[in-house]
């Protein structure tokens, strides 16, 4: 039997993945169409419609937890990749980085004194008519 399952190992794969996909797009299609209906008022789906959604999830938010550098869907990564390449700097290297990325985002930014807009709109003559009342 494993010697059977060794050799046609290229056939027996691709037809579990596709009887994988065709059970949850099943799925996918009861679960919208007598849920979301009432819910949300949307119509029905069809089942290669289901279908596409469940592959568009799949892209869109990835596949599940993996090991290493691949698992989940790019924006996901992100954080990992950051977290190595500041693991890989020294403290002179990481202290700079960050001045960096202080410098590029504006929410970062310490207030810069009088030339800061909050200090020019509250010194406007609006901003004190406001803070009077």
């Amino acid at each position: 039997m494993k010697k059977l399952f060794y050799e046609c190992r290229f056939i027996f794969i691709p037809i579990g993945v596709i009887a994988i996909l065709a059970l949850v797009s099943y799925v996918v299609m009861q679960l919208w169409n007598n849920l979301l209906p009432d819910i949300l008022h949307v119509g029905t789906v069809t089942y290669w419609q289901a279908m596409g959604i469940f592959v568009l999830c799949k892209i869109l938010f990835g596949f599940g937890p993996k090991g290493g550098r691949g698992g989940g869907a790019p924006w996901m990564r992100r954080k990992q990749m950051m977290q190595e390449r500041l693991a890989g700097m020294t403290p002179e290297e990481r202290e700079r980085f960050k001045e960096q990325m202080k410098s590029r985002f504006a929410w970062c930014k310490p207030r810069n004194g009088p030339n800061d807009w909050r200090d020019a709109w509250e010194e406007a003559p609006i901003a004190e008519k406001e803070t009077k009342e």
